[in-house]
């Protein structure tokens, strides 16, 4: 990879998903569960849309890469509708944990899926200037966009 910082940052953030998806799958407190599960729905937000301000929003002016990333938008909309359903549910109830199940399994497999096509994809068809120049407005945008998350929550 030829500037590989803006790689290594989503895999992080997508690492510590990873952790907090299963600390909520184990835990059987709701307020426990509930608290975790705040803290997942702020960091995906904030990271979502740090990553498409960044590595998206460069990869959808490249043809050779658009289409990677417009299906990387559209599972992240559908991650953020989960993410709303399981708002409005209640913790501890069957229609939760069913949903939340659903959601993991569709989360994990988009991560897995840029990390193992989209990115190497990316790097690619990224120099190495676009790659440094997408890890700074990573590194810009998601302490903002963290910001803004847990104002709405």
């Amino acid at each position: 990879m030829a500037d590989a910082a803006i790689f290594e940052a989503l895999i992080k953030d997508h690492d510590l998903h990873r952790e907090l998806l299963a600390k909520i799958a184990d835990s059987k407190a709701d307020e426990e569960r509930k608290a975790l599960f705040e803290q997942f729905r702020v960091e995906v937000t904030a990271h979502a849309a740090a990553e498409e301000e960044s590595l998206y929003a460069t990869m959808l002016a490249k043809p050779d890469l658009r289409e990677e990333a417009q299906h990387s938008v559209a599972e992240h909309k559908e991650i953020d509708d989960f993410l709303k359903e399981l708002g409005d549910l209640e913790i501890g109830k069957d229609a939760w944990d069913a949903t939340f199940k659903h959601m993991m399994k569709r989360y994990l497999h988009h991560i897995d899926e840029e990390e193992e096509e989209m990115f190497p994809a990316a790097d690619d068809g990224l120099s190495g200037a676009d790659e440094k120049r997408l890890a700074g407005v990573f590194k810009r945008r998601k302490p903002a966009e963290l910001r803004q998350a847990k104002a709405e929550a």
